[in-house]
């Protein structure tokens, strides 16, 4: 949804500017570029002076040609999260006139790329919010407006409004731009810590890359896990975030909007009694059934580990399917994806685990306090255990916590542009 102008904050009516549709691309390779064209008509009775043209662009994706020196690349104070171009056309725009852009804006397609998209708005003012002044203007020859013929199909809009006073006008549409990558969503499982009958469980939830998840609707969740107890024991606490399904078993959702970044992590404690023992009890982790054909490694999306204490063992912890884990174990054994971080004595030793990393301390997400360290699998990464994730904030990502505030979050269909209040008579 566009945003609109602060006098249409209570209706809209009928705008006279209209964006002709994108087409979406599929099977992008990365480093490569797409062209982003722009063609509308002015379907109302009056004409404008001045008209802009904003793109808006998602984290995979990155302005690297020269632009025209009357477009800037803009940002907030993060550099590498300059995503928007703002072009302004100094030319008059007549009444049913039907216009295009001299050039089309070049993107290129980055190695975290996956599943972006481009949004393009169409202003009679400058939509950009206050808070991303920060600007890089083009410096090669300015682009003009070229007129077409008043019969050229434009069609009409995909939601072409103005403000009920009928001088702000404006309209957007987007378009997708689905890269050929994969992104590792993996899960992890260890224990933390143990203290007679008491054991706390540390679930992670990573994505190993390369290819950044992009979630654009808020109103569901990119991705939930089950978290299933061992038997003998009762959960007497749990993250926030977890739903109980049954007794024993939760509904978790990661923090995943709006980027699921590479190398960012989520973990969710877990606090358990131990009520009886049970030889073999394992606790287990794992990624909701859902299409993900992004994700090609299966295997680490479920974790499992073994909380031994039947017959004479005491304590053991264990990770399968490639997780990590941190602990100690007397007369217990890790079984399947190996261990880091623990010892073991009296059992059987653990293996060395693989593509796995252990993080602790690591910077967390606005909004979360870092406690006790996290594992991730597959990627290096910070952890948070506060209930938002962490990013590496390396290349031209943006740290996940704050990215909904500090970006401009591309809505399904159009740009989410936040505009600053314009002073209009």
């Amino acid at each position: 949804m566009a945003a609109a102008p602060a006098s249409a904050d209570n209706g809209r009516v009928p705008g006279g500017l209209v964006l002709a549709p994108l087409t979406s691309v599929a099977g992008v390779k990365t480093g490569s570029v797409v062209e982003v064209p722009a063609l509308f008509a002015n379907k109302g009775d009056k004409a404008h002076e001045k008209i802009f043209l904003t793109y808006q662009f998602s984290p995979g994706l990155a302005s690297r040609e020269i632009l025209p020196s009357n477009c800037t690349l803009r940002s907030n104070d993060i550099e590498s999260n300059a995503n928007i171009v703002l072009c302004q056309f100094d030319q008059t725009v007549k009444a049913g006139g039907v216009y295009a852009a001299e050039k089309s804006l070049v993107l290129k397609v980055l190695d975290q790329a996956l599943n972006d998209r481009v949004s393009v708005m169409l202003s009679n003012y400058d939509p950009v919010p206050e808070g991303w002044e920060k600007a890089w203007p083009g410096t090669g020859p300015a682009m003009q407006l070229t007129e077409l013929p008043s019969n050229t199909p434009v069609g009409d809009g995909d939601h072409p409004s103005q403000s009920p006073s009928g001088e702000a006008e404006w309209d957007s549409t987007s378009m997708e731009v689905d890269a050929v990558n994969t992104a590792d969503l993996q899960m992890a499982l260890r224990e933390t810590s143990r203290a007679g009958k008491t054991l706390t469980l540390e679930a992670t939830f990573s994505n190993a890359g390369p290819g950044e998840v992009k979630h654009y609707d808020s109103e569901t969740s990119l991705t939930k896990f089950q978290f299933k107890a061992p038997a003998g024991t009762t959960v007497t606490k749990i993250d926030n975030r977890c739903d109980k399904i049954t007794t024993g078993s939760y509904n978790c959702v990661p923090y995943t909007h709006p980027n699921l970044v590479v190398g960012a992590t989520d973990s969710f404690a877990v606090t358990l009694r131990v009520d009886k023992a049970v030889a073999g009890a394992k606790a287990s982790v794992s990624l909701e059934n859902k299409p993900r054909p992004y994700d090609k490694n299966k295997k680490n999306d479920t974790a499992t580990l073994l909380i031994n204490k039947g017959g004479d063992s005491t304590g053991g912890t264990g990770t399968t399917n490639g997780g990590t884990s941190g602990g100690s174990s007397t007369g217990g054994h890790s079984t399947g994806g190996g261990s880091t971080g623990g010892s073991s004595t009296g059992g059987d030793g653990s293996t060395s685990s693989t593509g796995g990393s252990a993080a602790t301390g690591g910077s967390g997400s606005t909004g979360g306090a870092a406690t006790g360290g996290s594992a991730t699998t597959g990627s290096s990464g910070a952890s948070a255990t506060g209930g938002n994730l962490a990013s590496t904030g390396s290349g031209a990502t943006l740290p996940l916590a704050g990215a909904a505030a500090a970006t401009l979050a591309v809505g399904a269909g159009a740009v989410l542009l936040v505009r600053r209040r314009a002073a209009r008579s």
